[in-house]
């Protein structure tokens, strides 16, 4: 452990100053060597108070690997980096060394980031950019429904940690009133010889605390984040957590179908009319059910329509 890390786990578990000189005689340095690692950790980013007796740590977002782990993601599996082009970028070629996993690739910044058919995706610093790498070794038919997973471990986690109520826009996208707060996208590797899915990309774009204010004139209507103020009551290391630690115990509970439920009950789609394109025919009709495959079931003029996330995009989604 390094000295602004011992120092770090000084001020943090007090809650009233601590001075240089208790930190110094405690540690066996000197007070310059304490004052150093004070300047050191707020130039990363803690939030420290400076007082004629001493210093008090504030409650700070920097990203941690420690605060992040858990007994299913072990920190040393834990890459944060502070810019990428993109995190699945990151993960992919990380892959190719055949890493322990499962690994979490996390960013404070995104240049390259995008969804669904390449879309661009906006990204500012200080938001959640993160893909996990699993190892799958599966058939594409005996894989999990990763999208679905993860988008109800990031609603589960967000409604917990904040005590708002989010839904879900079939297949992959996380609302807050209304507006999109995060993007997910999932792929698959595949091996040429074995046929098999030997990895699989969960990557998830969260805005964590951007103001209203911030964002492009084209997005200001469509998107937003958890925090539209800009003052988050959690840390995003909270939130990666839990995120993690839901999709983890979801997936240790298959074929128990209870994550399809909540899917269903939080979903912003089901009831409601909406626009798609299928093998270029343009279909509008009442979305009335997801199967426990996944597939959106749209009622319409033409007959039920099941829908794959793969073949069509939703176009408008109205009452």
């Amino acid at each position: 452990m390094t000295t602004k890390q011992k120092i770090l786990e000084l001020l943090r578990g007090r809650s009233t100053i601590l001075s240089g000189e208790e930190m110094a005689s405690e540690l066996n340095i000197s007070r310059t060597a304490v004052w150093k690692a004070i300047r050191e950790l707020e130039k990363i980013g803690y939030q420290i108070e400076h007082h004629a007796k001493g210093y008090r740590y504030l409650t700070s977002d920097v990203l941690e690997k420690e605060k992040i782990a858990s007994s299913y993601l072990l920190a040393d599996n834990i890459i944060i980096k502070k810019e990428v082009t993109s995190t699945m970028n990151e993960a992919k070629l990380a892959a190719l060394k055949q890493p322990a996993t499962p690994a979490l690739f996390v960013a404070e910044k995104q240049t390259g980031g995008h969804g669904r058919f390449g879309r661009p995706f906006f990204s500012p610093s200080g938001q959640i950019y993160m893909t996990l790498l699993l190892t799958a070794n599966q058939t594409f038919a005996e894989l999990p429904q990763y999208t679905i997973l993860a988008a109800v471990a990031i609603s589960l986690a967000i409604d917990q940690l904040t005590g708002t109520q989010t839904q879900i826009k079939w297949v992959n996208d996380i609302y807050l009133k209304s507006k999109k707060i995060c993007g997910i996208l999932s792929e698959a590797t595949s091996d040429f010889e074995s046929g098999q899915i030997k990895h699989i990309t969960i990557g998830c774009g969260i805005n964590f605390s951007i103001k209203t204010t911030e964002f492009p004139a084209d997005l200001s209507t469509k998107a937003g984040s958890i925090f539209p103020k800009g003052e988050p009551a959690i840390t995003r290391n909270d939130l990666i957590h839990l995120i993690w630690q839901y999709f983890f115990e979801l997936l240790e509970a298959l074929p128990d179908k209870t994550y399809l439920e909540i899917y269903r009950k939080k979903s912003f789609v089901l009831g409601r009319q909406v626009q798609f394109t299928q093998q270029k025919v343009n279909y509008t009709g009442l979305a009335q059910d997801i199967s426990d495959s996944g597939e959106l079931i749209v009622k319409t003029d033409q007959g039920i329509k099941k829908l794959s996330s793969g073949e069509i995009s939703l176009k408008a989604i109205g009452e």
